[in-house]
């Protein structure tokens, strides 16, 4: 007893003098004031846009390439490699122009054959992609000049124009390549904002600005991704300025923030994160394969309590796989209420019951007994496990919580389905389209539905969406979707978290919208006169 005593006496002790330090020390320069230096707890695996499908990679291809079409501040679809574009309302075609003079980081134009080129291998087999479906409808994609590109679908696709805003990537280098393994994938070349420039892994990956980038070349003149696992730690950096912009957890947010120092050199940011934080079964277990027993675990929990003790209240509790700004949000759709004695009800009703008096459930003569996987780095997921593992407990079922290294976890459990259930969250799409994560086709591995749902009403309701332009039609069908699903519970719905990211005041044009804060990361400038960094607009 007493030495725990003494660790929480240093650790709050270490806490105090951290927090008076950040509140009586004299302003200090960031490290490298014309560079803008962000940590993520996650390194990236490939920097390639048809491979690329954790959050960071993700943000770095963000940077390195452009698709032909982008959302702006208003959730509005603009050109971007494209001047401008012509779709009709039936949603059977679209034609680009393409900027003329764009150039690959290497020199070289981009013209419509890259475009070509992207289609062709995004459709290839042998490419291992989870995106090809975004392009399966495609019936023919023609260039009738270097700078115009015309695709035409077998019937309506609605989601069509917004998933030529993936990342193109250029012929002259990849044509005849291996694109699942070329050195490209670590040292990418694109029009982007910024040129790669170097990755050491598991440290940092290093982007220039692009002196020619179409949009002109961003005042930010580094952009800096520092891989730090432990949120802690990167906190630190973040308070000797070390680190530009993280993403804070609400604890920091609301009060290891509430400096004199922070507030001197920081601006602080909350708006809808447009991602939800879950709870996902492997439903090839037969422990989570009969829906009275996930319904019965929904009981089980309290969100609010985690919501409430994990969040600070910065969220809401979560109904279904749409966030409540989406248009396809069904807000009929109630949440399961925490009802501990129903739930015992439900698990003995599937057959759950503590034969042994030992106070874990059995069937079959095996305990009820499975393991929580989440991410290192993430405070909320840990914290939020162990709430669970607490109130599963209290109804007869144990819980281990397993912590795991982004990568890995990825790669060797998630892609190849060795869990039993996982807490991770889905950044959503601004079009409402969830084939990828919820039609029982994506189960294959690397693909998105990896906790193997399948319901032939939701499959048939997502193949209808697609095909419907109609938007009022559309919302109908995904509101139909959001029930179904939620009925189902194949994931825990957890919660829709708020976002909380902090950012050094030297940097200005940083505008909020419903989308985030770095939509226009690449336009964001520095004052060179450093007097003015401080100053408010």
């Amino acid at each position: 007893m007493s030495s725990n005593l003494g660790r929480i006496l240093i650790l709050a002790l270490y806490m105090l003098l951290f927090l008076s330090l950040g509140s009586c020390r004299k302003a200090v320069e960031p490290k490298r004031p014309f560079a803008l230096t962000e940590g993520s707890i996650g390194d990236a695996k490939r920097l390639s846009p048809l491979l690329a499908t954790d959050g960071a990679s993700g943000n770095i291809v963000s940077l390195v390439f452009n698709g032909l079409v982008k959302y702006d501040k208003n959730m509005e679809l603009v050109g971007d490699l494209a001047e401008s574009f012509e779709v009709p309302p039936d949603c059977l075609s679209a034609t680009f122009h393409l900027r003329k003079g764009v150039k690959w980081h290497d020199g070289v134009e981009f013209t419509a054959d890259d475009v070509l080129f992207f289609y062709r291998s995004i459709m290839d087999k042998n490419v291992v992609t989870p995106y090809k479906t975004d392009f399966e409808p495609v019936k023919n994609v023609t260039t009738p000049d270097r700078y115009t590109v015309r695709v035409d679908y077998d019937k309506p696709f609605a989601p069509g124009l917004a998933s030529w805003g993936m990342g193109i990537i250029p012929k002259h280098l990849l044509q005849g390549k291996d694109l699942n393994t070329d050195p490209f994938n670590r040292n990418p070349i694109g029009t982007g904002p910024f040129r790669f420039r170097e990755w050491a892994a598991g440290q940092k990956i290093v982007l220039d600005a692009n002196p020619d980038y179409f949009e002109g070349k961003p005042d930010i003149q580094e952009f800096i991704y520092r891989i730090i696992p432990d949120m802690s730690t990167m906190f630190l950096e973040l308070g000797v300025l070390n680190l530009d912009m993280m993403s804070l957890n609400p604890t920091r947010f609301m009060r290891q923030t509430d400096t004199p120092f922070f507030k001197r050199e920081f601006n602080k940011y909350k708006y809808p994160s447009l991602s939800y934080t879950y709870m996902g079964y492997n439903l090839n277990d037969p422990k989570f394969s009969d829906r009275r027993v996930r319904v019965a675990i929904a009981h089980a929990i309290d969100k609010n309590a985690i919501i409430k003790g994990v969040l600070l209240g910065l969220g809401k509790p979560a109904t279904g796989p749409y966030i409540p700004e989406s248009w396809a949000y069904d807000s009929s759709v109630q949440d399961i209420p925490y009802d501990p004695e129903k739930a015992k009800a439900m698990l003995a009703e599937a057959g759950w019951k503590d034969t042994d008096g030992d106070g874990v459930l059995d069937k079959d003569g095996r305990p009820f007994h499975f393991e929580i996987l989440t991410n290192q780095g993430n405070e909320e997921r840990e914290k939020s496990a162990e709430i669970i593992q607490q109130y599963l407990g209290k109804v007869g079922i144990k819980v281990d919580v397993r912590i795991l290294e982004w990568q890995s976890l990825l790669h060797n459990f998630i892609d190849k389905k060795q869990f039993e259930a996982i807490i991770l969250g889905w950044g959503v799409g601004l079009d409402p389209d969830i084939y990828l994560i919820w039609h029982s086709s994506q189960t294959h591995e690397g693909e998105f539905n990896f906790v193997s749902y399948k319901n032939p009403k939701v499959d048939k309701l997502l193949v209808e969406g697609r095909e419907t332009c109609d938007q009022s039609k559309r919302k109908e069908i995904y509101r139909e979707v959001h029930r179904l699903i939620a009925e189902d519970q194949p994931y825990l719905f957890l919660y829709y978290p708020e976002a909380l990211p902090i950012v050094h005041k030297r940097f200005k044009g940083v505008e909020p919208s419903p989308i985030g804060i770095s939509y226009n990361l690449p336009q964001w400038t520095i004052p060179k006169n450093k007097a003015e960094w401080y100053q408010t607009p």
